[in-house]
Order: C-alpha cells, then sequence, then structure tokens
C-alpha cells in the first residue's frame, strides 16, 4: 500500500511535465478597435484548442462581451520545437476565421494566420 501512495504523486508529475507548453492563459495584442483579450489555451484530445477567456477595453478595464467563452483556437497541432499548424484562429474584431500557425518563444507566441491572400499577426504574452 504505501509503494502506491508515492506512485501516484510521480505519476502526476509525469503528467505535468508532458504537458504542453503553450496551454494556459495569453493576452492578445489590441485588435482594431484597440480592445484585448484574455485567452486560454488547452488541449483538445490531441490537439491545441483556445477559448476567449476575458475581454479588455484599451484602458485594461474587463468588459462584457457576448464573445466571452467563444473558441478561437482549434485544430492545431504541435509541430515539434515551439511550433504550432494546420489549425484555425477566429479573430473578433474582424468576425473572421483565418488558417493559422503559432510559433512559442518562451513567454511569448506569435499567432498568424490567412484568409486567402490577407494574413496578419500578432505577439501574444502569457498571463500565467
Amino acid at each position: 500500500m504505501k509503494m502506491v501512495l508515492w506512485a501516484m504523486p510521480l505519476a502526476m508529475l509525469g503528467a505535468m511535465a508532458s504537458a504542453d507548453p503553450v496551454l494556459g492563459m495569453w493576452k492578445t495584442q489590441p485588435g482594431d478597435d484597440g480592445n484585448f483579450a484574455h485567452v486560454r489555451i488547452y488541449a483538445c484530445g490531441a490537439e491545441i484548442c483556445g477559448v476567449l477567456d476575458q475581454a479588455f477595453d484599451a484602458s485594461g478595464g474587463e468588459v462584457a462581451s457576448d464573445v466571452t467563452g467563444k473558441r478561437m483556437i482549434w485544430d492545431m497541432t504541435a509541430a515539434g520545437a515551439g511550433a504550432y499548424s494546420g489549425g484555425r484562429i477566429w479573430a473578433p474584431d474582424r468576425d473572421k476565421v483565418y488558417r493559422s500557425k503559432m510559433a512559442l518563444s518562451g513567454d511569448r507566441l506569435s499567432v498568424s494566420g490567412c484568409v486567402g491572400p490577407i494574413c496578419r499577426s500578432q505577439e501574444w504574452h502569457r498571463v500565467n
């Protein structure tokens, strides 16, 4: 029985260590309207997904928004070395869905996407 008691924390540590480093809360750059958001990135099966967790105005005040809780990132897969590809991202300021990729470097996440020939990118920063 003693063996089982110490094995459980070790198993939990192993699971935490294998968590993807992109998981967590990220602050977006301000959009066309000057507002920004906190996006919670999480594992959804073998893929990476994200949901708009909170919305803020240009001064940093939290605002009520009908898009809070809406899916922003889906179908993203880890490509190794901090790169993610194959996903989609929804931009609430333009209400468009872009083919997307991401690149993680420490506490910065470069997010880019394209709709046809129109592309845009943002630099997000880790909140926690």
